[in-house]
């Protein structure tokens, strides 16, 4: 019998399609897209490097924005997983010429694509995509706009599982510019879905979203009192472009006040774990000496991406 749905990332019978957005998602599907990564993990251990699970497939990344760090980790995901990768040069594609998105995609559909990764400056472009392509092609949103970055926001999830074996007795800051942060809201979504029982967002005024609280978070304004007492510090990128505007101070300014130092971390438990999604402003947002140290999680994150995007990928494929 079919299932019925208004979740557009879901097929007929209920099973993820594409995955556009956190939100809306069940615990129960993210738990299982984070139990399958955990059987990838032994993967990037062995000699070969390689399963089978998507021979034969066509992934296109098709990335209108830069982004080094997470069209690598998707382009290595996908060749683990035994498929052909493609990555458009979108600088030197139609799209300069302009062709528009739905065009391109057409075009490259019409070249038997399987899957297409995206990222794009604008919200909603995966969604879009998504809406137009035909059943059998799947579309992971590597990040859009101010919107949405679902596979950040897992490789998170996983990294916090990992070091602290769940979520229900976790206390979590996610500290920066949640404003114009579409991890920040990946994070948020997550973190409700799978149990944490507090999550604080902490920033100045101008650097957060109106209807934050409605989020469900726990506001703050001053790193000593939202850190206290947290098991997880998530920090977020400040765009260097951003510092020019009337929305913050000096980035020196904002790094005295905001930016995560080893006395500012003390605040936190001991154990506390720092994370932060890269690239990293270092003497911004965070001190070298946090981001190298014995409580930083950064780099175990990044090889984390890895597996959580094979799950990802594995998962769609298999619908």
């Amino acid at each position: 019998m079919a299932f019925l749905s208004n979740n557009p990332q879901l097929n007929l019978n209920g099973e993820l399609q594409h995955l556009l957005t956190i939100e809306g998602l069940s615990a129960g599907m993210l738990r299982h897209i984070l139990d399958t990564a955990e059987s990838f993990v032994g993967v990037s251990e062995r000699d070969v490097k390689k399963v089978p699970l998507l021979r034969g497939k066509a992934i296109f990344n098709l990335f209108f924005e830069p982004s080094t760090r997470t069209r690598t980790t998707f382009e290595i995901a996908a060749k683990r997983l035994s498929a052909d990768v493609v990555n458009l040069n979108i600088n030197a594609s139609s799209q300069s010429k302009g062709e528009t998105l739905l065009d391109t995609v057409a075009n490259l559909s019409a070249m038997h694509a399987d899957m297409f990764v995206v990222r794009h400056a604008a919200a909603g472009a995966a969604h879009l995509i998504a809406r137009h392509v035909a059943p059998h092609i799947s579309v992971v949103n590597a990040g859009d706009g101010r919107s949405s970055h679902p596979t950040q926001g897992l490789l998170d999830m996983f990294t916090i599982r990992h070091f602290k074996g769940g979520f229900h007795n976790l206390r979590v800051a996610i500290v920066g510019d949640v404003l114009h942060s579409r991890v920040a809201r990946s994070q948020i979504h997550a973190l409700t879905t799978l149990g944490c029982p507090e999550v604080r967002v902490i920033a100045p005024k101008t650097l957060l979203p109106r209807d934050v609280s409605n989020l469900g978070v726990h506001v703050y304004h001053r790193m000593d009192q939202g850190l206290k007492d947290v098991d997880v510090v998530m920090m977020l990128r400040l765009q260097n472009e951003r510092m020019q505007g009337a929305r913050l101070p000096s980035a020196g300014e904002f790094y005295k006040h905001w930016g995560l130092t080893t006395e500012k971390l003390r605040h936190a438990k001991p154990d506390a774990i720092v994370m932060h999604p890269g690239p990293m402003n270092r003497g911004v947002e965070i001190d070298s000496e946090v981001a190298d140290g014995p409580q930083s999680v950064i780099l175990a994150q990044v090889t984390f991406g890895i597996a959580v995007r094979m799950a990802v990928m594995s998962i769609l494929a298999g619908n």
